[in-house]
C-alpha cells in the first residue's frame, strides 16, 4: 500500500516529462519580454499550446493593453480547457514579463540549476510560471488525466504595477471558483496574502538664483525635498514603518529633475525643480494611505520652511494613488484548503505565508477569485545572481498537476 497523507488520500504519482519541462523552460528563458514587450513570449506560448492539442479557438487575448496608460504590445493571454469531469472551473495564472535587468539573458545549465551566462538577470521570475502552465497542459493531455474545466491566464505588465491583472474584466475568468498563481520560490510555500500598495509623486517648483552671488533670492527645491525626507525618517514613516495603528514600508525611489535628468542644472544655481516618486505598502490599505499622507504632510511643512528674501515659498504638487489592494485569505478558504491537500498528495508539507510584495493575486482576489500563489524554483529574483533550481521547478510542475486533478 502507498504511503498515506493528511485526509487519508494516497500519495499520487505525477507522470511528469521532466526533460520536456526543462527544455521548455530553457527556451522560454531565451525569449525577450520586459514589461510592455510581451508579444514574443505570448506568441511562443500560444504556439506551444496549439502544438499540444489546444484548439486555436480556445486561445484568446483580452484588450487590457488598450487601458494601460503606458505602451503595451498585447493583452493578457488565455487558454480554456474543457473539463473531462464535472467540477467548478479552476484558474491557473502567471505573468509573461520580466524585469529590465533580464534583458539579453542567455540561460545556461549548471548542475541542477539554470543560471544566466552573462551579467544579466535570468528571467526565472516569471518564465518558470509560464513553463509550468504549459507543462500542466502537456501532462493533462498527453496522459489523459481527469480534470474539471480549466482556464489559463498569462498576464502582461505584472512587474510594472500589476497592470495586466488590474484591468481584467471578471467575465474573462469564466466564473472560476478558485485560482492558483505560479510566481514564487517553493512549491509547498503557499502565499495566501499580500500587502497593498500606493504610489505617490511630488513636483516641487522653487526659484533659481545664482548660488554664489545671491542665493537668498532663490528657493531651493533640493532643500525642500531634503527637509521633508529627513522629517519623514525622523518621525518613523520611512523604510520599515511600525506604528500603534499599523505597519508597512515606504521608500523614495526617484529624486530627480525635468525629463528624467538630474535635479538642478549646475552647482552655482539654486535648484528650481525637484521631482520625487515613491511608494508605500501595508497589509492594511488604509494604513498604506496614511503613510502616503505622512509624506504629503512633511512636504507641505518643508515648503513653509524654505523662503527667499521676499518670503516666497516653493510650489508643491502632490499626487498619491492606490496601486493595488491588499488581501489575506483565511486558512478555511476553499482555495487554501485545496492547495494544502494538493501539496500533501505529492508528499510535500505545505506552509502558508504573507508576502510583502504585490502579486497578480492581489487583483484576482479583488476580481472575486480566491487565489493562492505557489512557487517553482525562482531564486535571487530581480538580480544578476538569479537562478532556477530545477528540482524545485519540477515540484512546481507536479504541484500544478496535483491542483488540477485532485478530487474536490
Amino acid at each position: 500500500m502507498e504511503n498515506q497523507v493528511a485526509g487519508h488520500d494516497a500519495l499520487i504519482n505525477i507522470p511528469l516529462d521532466v526533460k520536456s519541462a526543462e527544455d521548455r523552460l530553457m527556451r522560454y528563458l531565451s525569449i525577450e519580454g520586459q514589461s510592455g514587450q510581451e508579444k514574443a513570449i505570448a506568441e511562443a506560448i500560444a504556439e506551444d499550446l496549439r502544438s499540444l492539442g489546444v484548439p486555436a479557438d480556445a486561445i484568446r487575448y483580452d484588450d487590457v493593453h488598450k487601458h494601460i496608460e503606458v505602451p503595451t504590445q498585447t493583452g493578457n493571454l488565455y487558454a480554456d480547457l474543457p473539463g473531462t469531469k464535472d467540477g467548478p472551473r479552476l484558474l491557473f495564472s502567471t505573468h509573461l514579463d520580466v524585469v529590465p535587468v533580464c534583458a539579453g539573458a542567455k540561460p545556461k545549465r549548471e548542475g541542477g540549476r539554470i543560471i544566466s551566462e552573462g551579467n544579466t538577470g535570468l528571467g526565472g521570475d516569471n518564465r518558470t510560471g509560464c513553463a509550468v502552465l504549459v507543462t500542466l497542459v502537456e501532462t493533462l493531455l498527453k496522459n489523459k488525466l481527469s480534470h474539471p474545466p480549466i482556464t489559463l491566464l498569462f498576464t502582461v505588465r505584472e512587474e510594472s504595477g500589476l497592470q495586466g491583472s488590474r484591468h481584467i474584466k471578471p467575465a474573462d475568468l469564466k466564473g472560476a471558483a478558485m485560482c492558483f498563481n505560479v510566481d514564487g520560490k517553493l512549491a509547498a510555500e503557499l502565499i495566501t496574502g499580500a500587502v497593498g500598495a500606493e504610489s505617490w509623486e511630488a513636483h516641487i517648483k522653487g526659484k533659481a538664483a545664482h548660488a554664489g552671488v545671491a542665493p537668498e533670492k532663490g528657493i531651493s527645491s533640493t532643500l525642500v525635498a531634503s527637509i521633508a525626507i529627513s522629517e519623514v525618517h525622523k518621525n518613523g514613516w520611512f523604510g520599515k514603518v511600525a506604528k500603534p495603528e499599523g505597519r508597512g514600508t515606504s521608500n523614495v525611489g526617484i529624486f530627480g529633475g525635468k525629463d528624467n535628468a538630474a535635479a538642478g542644472d549646475a552647482t552655482n544655481v539654486v535648484t528650481d525643480y525637484v521631482y520625487l516618486k515613491g511608494e508605500t505598502r501595508s497589509p492594511d490599505t488604509k494604513f498604506a494611505a496614511a503613510i502616503t499622507g505622512a509624506y504629503k504632510d512633511s512636504l507641505e511643512a518643508a515648503v513653509k520652511q524654505v523662503r527667499d528674501a521676499d518670503g516666497s515659498t516653493a510650489e508643491l504638487t502632490f499626487d498619491g494613488r492606490a496601486q493595488y489592494p491588499s488581501f489575506d485569505l483565511s486558512e478555511d478558504d476553499p482555495a487554501v484548503k485545496h492547495a494544502k491537500r494538493a501539496a500533501e498528495s505529492i508528499g510535500l508539507t505545505p506552509t502558508t505565508v504573507f508576502s510583502n510584495g504585490g502579486l497578480d493575486a492581489n487583483w484576482l482576489v479583488k476580481h472575486g477569485v480566491s487565489t493562492v500563489t505557489i512557487g517553482a524554483g525562482q531564486y535571487e529574483i530581480h538580480t544578476v545572481n538569479e537562478y532556477v533550481e530545477l528540482a524545485e521547478y519540477a515540484l512546481g510542475c507536479k504541484m500544478a498537476v496535483a491542483l488540477a486533478t485532485l478530487h474536490s
